[in-house]
């Protein structure tokens, strides 16, 4: 059987598949060109990331399917309902990309708080001639450790997140409509490790009480932070989003960003990709990435590998 990997596969994941007696197409196919190229190769596996989508039209003309899995957690671009409606099983792999998209979110943490993101650009531009006004410019920094971190959604990603500000001695609080309580468990390098619960608040209550807000929830209907939410924010908060654009009001967060209300922004993902708003593009308070929270070595071949074993267990 053949399995078209579209966003690409790690080399575990393609061994791993091979071994179990499939074929690894790795061509990256035209959104537009999925369905007939699934059909004329008898595909029956279909893998994606975050770039392809996989919606009715191509699981109506393409009978011959049999798996769509998508490499991460989020699901927004596949119609998953439907596809299990047809007899298509749907997976993914939740777990897979956790510890890389816990520590993308303190690389922007930490850029944020230590200016890094401005420092970078204007160093090269200004180093040699305006040393002394950038190094006044970039003086204010603060400490993560003892601060609040608020973490809006405290599924896998939230709870990995959260162990990282907890090993950096932040207060760790959390807000989720769906877990109520969850005990985090921080492992140490010797087989030590302490465990701490953390119990679930309002999310208007964390707003008001955390210094910084990390964002990991999915795609959502409407904002989660708009501009009633970023009022009701403590002055200079910072705002992180490595889940899904579309949950930041980014009208309204370039207007707080401006006014001074919050100090920096990081952003993974966006409302508009993969074009972003040039006014946040330019925006010198927000550290950016381009989508890339999975995209480590270590979290593309635990994702590869994942996905290899659930296919073979179904299909094998």
């Amino acid at each position: 059987m053949k399995v078209l990997a579209n966003d690409g596969i790690s080399k575990s994941g393609i061994l791993a598949l091979e071994k179990g007696g499939f074929e690894v197409i790795t061509t990256k196919v035209a959104q537009e060109q999925v369905a007939n190229f699934v059909n004329e190769n008898n595909v029956s596996v279909v893998l994606v990331r975050s770039a392809t989508k996989v919606r009715k039209d191509i699981i109506d003309a393409c009978p011959g399917l049999k798996i769509i899995g998508r490499g991460g957690v989020g699901m927004d671009n596949i119609d998953v309902d439907y596809a299990k409606s047809k007899g298509i099983h749907v997976i993914n792999t939740p777990a897979s990309s956790s510890e890389s998209v816990a520590e993308l979110v303190f690389a922007h943490l930490f850029s944020g708080v230590r200016f890094l993101h401005d420092s970078n650009r204007n160093m090269p531009l200004e180093g040699d001639t305006n040393f002394e006004g950038l190094k006044k410019a970039y003086a204010n920094g603060i400490e993560l450790r003892g601060k609040t971190l608020g973490v809006v959604g405290i599924g896998r990603i939230g709870q990995a997140t959260a162990k990282i500000a907890l090993g950096l001695g932040m207060k760790v609080i959390a807000a989720d409509m769906f877990i109520p309580q969850v005990d985090v468990k921080v492992e140490f390098f010797d087989g030590q490790s302490i465990t701490t619960s953390i119990v679930s608040q309002s999310l208007e209550s964390l707003f008001k009480e955390a210094d910084f807000i990390t964002l990991h929830v999915p795609a959502q209907d409407g904002y989660i932070i708009g501009e009633a939410a970023l009022a009701i924010m403590k002055d200079g908060v910072g705002i992180v989003n490595c889940a899904r654009g579309g949950v930041i009001d980014e009208v309204a967060l370039v207007k707080a960003l401006d006014s001074g209300k919050v100090l920096f922004a990081g952003l993974d993902v966006f409302e508009n990709e993969p074009t972003p708003e040039m006014t946040i593009l330019m925006n010198h308070k927000i550290s950016m990435t381009p989508h890339i929270g999975a995209a480590t070595g270590e979290a593309q071949d635990r994702i590869g590998t994942e996905l290899a074993s659930q296919i073979i267990s179904i299909l094998g």
